[in-house]
């Protein structure tokens, strides 16, 4: 794998401030654009079946403003396949999705749907849309990941960044453990959820890990130092941790 790690940046909270009120303030568009010039390498929009976050007219705006790539993250549902296969985004995640959770609570059971997602996973190959599927680091989930066809897959982060001691360290080896497998598959795989300036590091270090996708921590830290800021420090913490992993392989 390539020793660059990519940054996609998740705008989703931006909409939730302005959602909350109501209005057109503050833009999600705008943060997309400010994170593009602060390092970002993609952006990432998840709508959901209840509009929490981001919105229809949101997802045009994003193809239309942006040149970096857009992953759009979505669950696997008629409608929203529709507005995939509509925009046509660089990307499509495919996550869970439950209208009373707060955020995604966990990976995706691809292993216990697999009937259902292959017809979606299917569409999406056949428009061009990368399929990305955001799932536990479990082996059988990686390798029916591979068995469904879709290129990449994602990481879920939040066991790792939520465990302390012992049972982070336990969580990180089975990060390593699920990218070196989905690397030996053929998968390209990102990583992502709960990822914090503390918890970044070591994730980032690990060499078959692409790409990570960060969000509520970045929108959350922009409100004391600026989404530029926060953003420019991210990259900087990623990269030095894929530099120092570079070196003490090769030493």
């Amino acid at each position: 794998m390539a020793d660059k790690l990519r940054l996609g940046v998740n705008i989703d909270h931006v909409a939730t401030i302005r959602n909350a009120r109501g209005g057109r303030h503050p833009d999600p568009v705008r943060a997309a654009v400010q994170a593009a010039s602060a390092g970002a390498d993609g952006i990432t929009a998840h709508l959901r079946e209840d509009r929490r976050h981001i919105g229809d007219g949101d997802i045009s705006r994003l193809m239309d403003a942006i040149a970096l790539p857009l992953n759009l993250e979505i669950a696997a549902t008629p409608e929203m396949l529709a507005i995939a296969l509509r925009h046509r985004p660089h990307a499509c995640c495919l996550v869970p999705e439950k209208r009373e959770e707060r955020t995604t609570e966990g990976g995706l059971d691809i292993a216990g749907q697999r009937e259902t997602l292959a017809p979606y996973i299917d569409r999406l190959n056949e428009a061009g849309i990368r399929v990305s599927l955001f799932i536990e680091a479990d082996p059988v989930q990686i390798e029916t990941a591979r068995a469904l066809g879709a290129p990449v897959i994602e990481l879920h982060t939040g066991a790792y960044c939520d465990a302390e001691g012992e049972e982070r360290a336990a969580q990180l080896d089975r990060l390593v453990r699920a990218a070196a497998l989905a690397d030996e598959l053929g998968l390209e795989c990102h990583a992502g959820h709960g990822l914090t300036y503390e918890t970044v590091a070591p994730v980032a270090a690990i060499r078959t890990v692409v790409e990570l996708n960060i969000g509520h921590f970045l929108i959350g830290e922009a409100i004391f130092s600026g989404l530029d800021s926060a953003i420019r420090r991210m990259r900087g913490l990623m990269d030095k941790a894929r530099a120092d992993a570079a070196g003490a392989r090769s030493a």
